[in-house]
C-alpha cells in the first residue's frame, strides 16, 4: 500500500530525554476496514490512558541506549530472578555477545551474524512459561505479578536484541541498510478480531516494508508466524521438528501500530532468495503460500509524512534525526491525545509496569 484514501491523520511528538526538547513525527492513515478498527482501538487507549511500553519501542537503532550489552544483561538478570523464584522451572543459560554473534563470515560473506539457535532457545523458555493463548501454563497462572512480568521480558528481550543485531551486523558493512524501527504497544490493550475483510492487507508480497510505513501490530496470540519460524528454524525445517511449539495465524488485534524506519529489502538479491525460498517452505510444510488466512506479512495502515516531518526521505538524515529523540512523549488523533513523562530509564518503571498487570 503506497497511499490512499486518507482516513487521518496523527500526530506522535517524540522527546530528546537529554534536553526535554520535542520533534513530530506526522502520519497519514489510510482508508480501509482495518484501519478504521485499529483507529477506533488506538483512539480507546489513548482516551483511557492505557501505559505505554517505553521499554519495547525503538527497536534496531544501534546506538540506543539500550544496545546489545544493555538488553543480554537485562536477559541475563530476567532468568536469575526467575530461578530464584522457586516456580519448578530453572534456566540453565548465560547470555553473552560471544555465545549469541559469530563473527564468522556466512554465505553472504556477512560477519557479525546472530546465532538464532540461541534466540530459539531463549523463546523455548518462555513458551514453556507462558503458555499460549488459551492455554496459559500453570507457571504462569500461579505466578506473583513480578514473575509474570519477567516471564512477558523473556520473548520482549528476545525480539528487542534480534532487531538490534540485526542493525549491528549491517552497520559495518551496509549502513545504509539499517534496520530501525518503532513498536507502539500498549499493555493490556483490548483485542479485537480479525474478519476476511481486514485479511486482505496480508500476503508474503508484505514482508518487504517500505520506510515511513505503518503497520498494525497484529501478533496478539503467543507465538511465532511463519515468516520468523522460517528464518529462526531454516529453509530445511518441518513443522514436526521445530524448535518452537507455538507457530501462530494472526486472528486478533489492537491498538498497537510498527513504523519501519529502515529501506525495503524488496530488491536486494538475498532477500529475493529468503522470500522465494519462503514461498517453497510454505509449499512443503503443507501451506498455500497465497492463502491470505495465513496472516502472513505485515497488513499496512498508513505511513509517516516525510516532506512535513523531516522536509526529505533520505534514510541517514532521517535516522540521525530520530536518534536525538528516542522517547515517545504524547500521541494525538483529531479527537484524542495522550502524554506520557514518564521514561524506560525510570528507577520505579518495572514497578510500574508490574502493579498494571497485577491488576
Amino acid at each position: 500500500m503506497s497511499g490512499g484514501k486518507i482516513l487521518e491523520q496523527i500526530v506522535i511528538n517524540l522527546r530528546d530525554i537529554r534536553t526535554n526538547e520535542k520533534f513530530p513525527i506526522w502520519i497519514d492513515i489510510y482508508s480501509s476496514s482495518l484501519a478504521e478498527k485499529w483507529l477506533t482501538a488506538l483512539e480507546y487507549l489513548l482516551k483511557n490512558k492505557y501505559h505505554l511500553e517505553k521499554n519495547f519501542c525503538f527497536m534496531g537503532f544501534v546506538d540506543n541506549a539500550r544496545n546489545g550489552d544493555y538488553i543480554l544483561n537485562q536477559i541475563n538478570q530476567t532468568i536469575q530472578t526467575i530461578n530464584n523464584a522457586d516456580i519448578g522451572y530453572t534456566i540453565h543459560d548465560h547470555f553473552a555477545l560471544e555465545n549469541v554473534i559469530d563473527d564468522t563470515p556466512n554465505e553472504d560473506n556477512w560477519s557479525r551474524n546472530l546465532i538464532h539457535d540461541r534466540m530459539n532457545n531463549l523463546h523455548k523458555y518462555f513458551e514453556d512459561l507462558q503458555g499460549v493463548s488459551g492455554a496459559i501454563s500453570s507457571y504462569a497462572k500461579h505466578a506473583s505479578p513480578e514473575i509474570k512480568w519477567h516471564i512477558r521480558q523473556l520473548n520482549l528481550l528476545c525480539h528487542e536484541f534480534e532487531s538490534w543485531a540485526l542493525s549491528y551486523r549491517k552497520e559495518i558493512e551496509a549502513p545504509d541498510w539499517m534496520c530501525p524501527s518503532q513498536l507502539m504497544c500498549w499493555l493490556n490493550a483490548p483485542r479485537f478480531t480479525l474478519d476476511n475483510d481486514d485479511l486482505e492487507l496480508f500476503g508474503v508480497d508484505t514482508i518487504n516494508r517500505p520506510m515511513g510505513a505503518v503497520y498494525v501490530g497484529v501478533n496478539k496470540a503467543v507465538g511465532k508466524h511463519h515468516w520468523e519460524v522460517f528464518n529462526d528454524e531454516g529453509k530445511d525445517s518441518r513443522l514436526d521438528e521445530l524448535t518452537t511449539s507455538t507457530l501462530r495465524c494472526q486472528t486478533e488485534a489492537a491498538g498497537d501500530f510498527d513504523i519501519e524506519w529502515g529501506r525495503s529489502a524488496e530488491k536486494i538479491t538475498s532477500r529475493q532468495r529468503d522470500i522465494k525460498e519462503f514461498r517453497e517452505w510454505l509449499t512443503a510444510n503443507g501451506f498455500d503460500p497465497d492463502d491470505k488466512k495465513l496472516t502472513i506479512g505485515h497488513p499496512q495502515i498508513g505511513a509517516v509524512d516525510f516532506e512535513r516531518t523531516f522536509g526529505t526521505k533520505d534514510p541517514q538524515i532521517v535516522w540521525k534525526t530520530l536518534n536525538k529523540y528516542l522517547d515517545i512523549y504524547s500521541i494525538a488523533t483529531s479527537t484524542s491525545c495522550a502524554t506520557y513523562e514518564y521514561h524506560w530509564s525510570d528507577s520505579d518503571f518495572m514497578h510500574r509496569q508490574i502493579n498494571i498487570i497485577g491488576k
